[in-house]
């Protein structure tokens, strides 16, 4: 049996893994790549593996950097099941969508100056019929149900905590009479969170495939995030200014509705004028609202208060046209806008942070994670200037990160987590996150379990033949080198844009062969350092 890193490897984004046993292969996720313009450049390159050679894809919740990449697969011959919980394949017939029409838009705005310019034109990497046809191969399974992906591979879904429908994933795989069972966390829920369950206590796994986004940092209780969101309303507002708060239209709106419904309930904040200005976060409430009987007790007793979908309350604008949105950018003070997305890299939260940003009377509240190079990241990071839509706009509006809204376990909730499996296992793997959340949860880990930890590097490829974990291809395993890895993956990154851009062969040859060579060296200081 084979583990193959296709993606989220050493990075937060564009979660991929790939399950071969004998002749069967199980994608575990098919995410898009966001953030950096590198990054996302790996959306446009083939995939490291025939989708036609796929048996199945089970699907751990419907997070673009986890699904955004299902029609591409669809598109470029897959024609096995795609396995997710029932919310999970709601949200993703609104997100698939949602996605296809965005690329769509970018990709027709810059053609028009292509064109212009007499210059190849460009092609989305998929469109919305090829999102509707992905849907098709969709197979709604309910969690702790037994699932026969392949004849030698079943899967259970458990809840994970991270949003609505989404889910740990545990493949029971048999091979040459022996049966291993892999346990895959997809995004790993904070405990205590709005609207879902706490994430299910592991079972029994020989190997864990965890994530690691706040794997270097604790995250703010939400209870006192949301008296803090109170705080900066009201202050915003004796100021004259507008509240901006960029967010995912799915999960991150649906948890601020809720959390602004109590504050309302309690007395902490007055009825506001609340706008949610995005079609697909209006459309993913009203998938929330069908599912309201998956929400976790205390969302079952608010109900009885705030009415059966406590998402809704007074004074609740649901903004859906662009002539609407349009509108908001004309108010001046006293508004609340919710917008996608949540790291502000297109979308309509772009152009209210055009009209708000400069101004020091608005704030600006980013209430989630924030990827390197994304527009978000650059305002959290401080940067005094940002270029939005080609035009550079000053910051100037109070900016405030509450990170206690993510969605993600934090360190100490990560290793509790893991603490709890019925027996160690022989070994983790840890992906979804930046150098120093791998490299600190590592070393954490490692202490506390004392079982192998791996940090896959992209594309690496694992042999899980005995129960130590032998790397076929890649980086040599030992301890993670954080600042050697960052560098080797700027380096590859830049190599692949410049494939892209046509460089002369003999160039790029010459190119190649250095990077052949940093890696040997990187190798050999990775064994003498495993060896001292």
């Amino acid at each position: 049996m084979r583990l193959k890193f296709c993606g989220a490897a050493q990075t937060v984004t564009g979660s991929a893994i790939l399950v071969t046993a004998k002749d069967q292969q199980v994608l575990i996720d098919c995410g898009l790549y966001q953030g950096s313009k590198a990054l996302q450049e790996r959306n446009y390159g083939p995939f490291p593996f025939n989708p036609a050679e796929i048996d199945a894809v089970v699907l751990t919740h419907a997070h673009i950097d986890h699904s955004g990449l299902l029609p591409k697969l669809v598109k470029e011959g897959f024609r096995g099941p795609i396995y997710a919980t029932p919310p999970t394949k709601d949200l993703c017939e609104i997100m698939l969508a949602d996605s296809a029409y965005i690329q769509e838009s970018e990709v027709e705005r810059k053609n028009r100056k292509l064109a212009r310019q007499n210059k190849p034109l460009l092609a989305p990497i998929y469109t919305v019929a090829d999102a509707h046809a992905t849907m098709e191969r969709f197979e709604a399974v309910d969690y702790y149900r037994r699932v026969a992906v392949t004849p030698n591979i079943i899967a259970v879904l458990r809840p994970s905590g991270h949003m609505l429908g989404s889910a740990l994933v545990e493949l029971h795989v048999v091979e040459e009479e022996k049966r291993i069972t892999l346990l895959f966390t997809g995004d790993l829920g904070a405990s205590n969170r709005p609207i879902v369950p706490d994430p299910e206590k592991p079972g029994a796994a020989d190997f864990v495939i965890m994530e690691a986004t706040y794997g270097d940092r604790a995250r703010e209780e939400p209870e006192d995030n949301y008296i803090e969101l109170a705080r900066i309303i009201k202050d915003t507002f004796r100021r004259g200014g507008n509240v901006i708060i960029p967010a995912f239209a799915v999960e991150r709106t649906q948890d601020l509705l809720y959390g602004l419904n109590r504050l309302i309930h309690s007395g902490e904040l007055a009825p506001q004028n609340v706008y949610v200005d995005s079609p697909l976060a209006v459309e993913a409430t009203r998938v929330f609202a069908r599912h309201v009987d998956l929400f976790d007790e205390e969302a079952q007793r608010f109900r009885h208060f705030a009415g059966d979908v406590p998402i809704y309350f007074p004074n609740l604008r649901l903004v859906r046209t662009p002539e609407e949105s349009m509108q908001l950018n004309k108010i001046k003070s006293g508004a609340v806008i919710i917008s996608a997305s949540g790291m502000a890299p297109a979308g309509r939260i772009k152009h209210h942070l055009k009209h708000n940003l400069w101004r020091p009377e608005c704030s600006v509240v980013f209430v989630g994670y924030q990827a390197e190079g994304s527009l978000g990241r650059q305002i959290v990071d401080g940067e005094p200037i940002v270029r939005i839509h080609g035009e550079y706009v000053k910051v100037q509006a109070e900016i405030h990160q509450l990170e206690g809204f993510s969605a993600h376990a934090d360190q100490r909730e990560l290793i509790d987590w893991v603490s709890r499996l019925e027996r160690l296992p022989r070994a983790i793997f840890l992906v979804h996150g930046e150098e120093r959340a791998l490299a600190d949860l590592q070393e954490l880990l490692h202490r506390r379990l004392g079982v192998p930890i791996e940090v896959p590097a992209h594309l690496s490829e694992y042999a899980l033949a005995d129960t130590s974990t032998q790397i076929a291809s890649g980086l040599a395993t030992g301890r993670f080198q954080p600042t050697l890895w960052s560098t080797t993956r700027q380096l590859m990154d830049v190599l692949r844009e410049l494939e892209r851009a046509d460089i002369p062969a003999e160039e790029l040859s010459e190119l190649l062969a250095q990077a052949e060579s940093l890696r040997q060296t990187a190798i050999r200081t990775l064994k003498d350092g495993s060896a001292a």
